[in-house]
């Protein structure tokens, strides 16, 4: 199968999604195009962050050239801005002029967490391909471990991120409390108006805070170290089949933290609450 063509297929999106079985929030495109060297760089800068997730420029430059690539200041900012990592440490000009009304205060220092559905977390993550890169949203609850939704694109649109979330709760209810970044995908008036009307708490991670948003950050690290960098993949077909089995699998594997299987700390929590 061929990855969905946005403009020369003569069916709809919806139609294309129907046909190939895959959920129009968690609509793939195709891989981006890049240089070969920066495409084995950025996969080992992904595999980097994802251990050392508060690196920097110089940090990375310096890193990179201690694996032998000749690279300088410059470089590492683009392939920062490809890769997303601005959407995990802020930008400075986040917090000025009219964007500073959506920036909400972080709620979860403190909170005991000790149901399905109290605090839903979301953030997006750049995956490495065989030949080329996308993007991943996935909604984690946090109690159970469980992923309420996840989606795969090739661009970190506001919408595609809201689409993802309107899946989730159509499928799982409404939660409590939603935590995101700063980032622009989260930070704009679709996104808070609507989180609003659900009658849903906003929190943010605190401005270069990371660990702020640790239950998302520990599942990338797990998807991406079991599955992703094991399996790269050609199509967007591929990555999208392969990230459902592996979440299934995640479900059904006993989690250390909670002691249990997310599907079923899940399942067990909201029978309790009805009771």
């Amino acid at each position: 199968m061929e990855a969905i063509k946005l403009k020369r297929s003569t069916l709809s999106l919806r139609k294309q999604c129907e046909l190939l079985s895959v959920p129009r929030s968690s609509l793939y495109y195709a891989p981006i195009p890049e240089k070969p060297e920066n495409l084995k760089m950025m996969s080992l800068m992904d595999k980097h962050l994802t251990v050392h997730p508060t690196e920097g420029v110089v940090s990375m430059v310096d890193w990179l050239q201690e694996q032998g690539y000749p690279v300088g200041p410059k470089r590492i900012r683009r392939m920062f801005k490809l890769m997303g990592h601005d959407t995990i440490y802020r930008r400075k000009n986040l917090t000025k002029g009219a964007l500073r009304e959506y920036i909400k205060p972080y709620l979860l220092r403190g909170l005991k967490i000790e149901r399905a559905n109290q605090v839903w977390c979301t953030d997006i993550t750049y995956i490495p391909m065989a030949k080329g890169f996308m993007y991943m949203t996935a909604i984690i609850d946090v109690f159970s471990r469980k992923i309420m939704g996840w989606g795969i694109s090739n661009s970190m649109t506001k919408q595609w991120c809201l689409n993802v979330l309107e899946a989730a709760i159509a499928e799982n209810g409404v939660p409590e409390i939603i935590n995101t970044d700063q980032g622009g995908q989260y930070t704009n008036p679709t996104w808070i108006h609507y989180l609003e009307e659900k009658k849903i708490k906003i929190s943010m991670d605190g401005k270069g805070r990371a660990t702020d948003n640790i239950w998302i950050e520990r599942f990338w690290k797990t998807i991406k170290y079991n599955h992703i960098y094991l399996n790269p993949c050609d199509t967007g077909l591929e990555l999208f089949e392969g990230v459902q089995t592996y979440i299934e699998y995640y479900h059904n594997k006993k989690h250390q933290t909670i002691g249990m299987k997310p599907n079923e700390a899940y399942s067990i929590s909201l029978n309790q609450n009805a009771a």
